[in-house]
């Protein structure tokens, strides 16, 4: 491939779009995750029409939980940057 040179706006531009596509894949990484962890732990039987008692509570408590964690870990890390961009 030949050594192609852009402007700065579209330097930025491209960055741009692949930090966004790299955010999607992140998320769509993280909800496969949660998802097959919270299956696994939840449903006990065989899938029906409808979940057996208790498992639609227990997916909906790992999913609160699940999000709860990332949320504080987010944060965390968001803490933690800003500080170091401070000193």
């Amino acid at each position: 491939m030949d050594n192609v040179k852009f402007d700065e706006a579209t330097q930025k531009e491209l960055t741009t779009f692949l930090e966004r596509e790299q955010a999607q894949a992140r998320v769509n990484s993280t909800v496969h995750s949660l998802t097959s962890m919270c299956w696994d732990k939840c449903i006990t039987g065989t899938p029906g029409s409808r979940f057996a008692r208790g498992e639609e509570s227990c997916l909906l408590n790992c999913v609160d939980r699940f999000m709860d964690t990332s949320l504080y870990i987010i944060k965390t890390i968001e803490g933690q940057r800003s500080q170091q961009m401070q000193s």
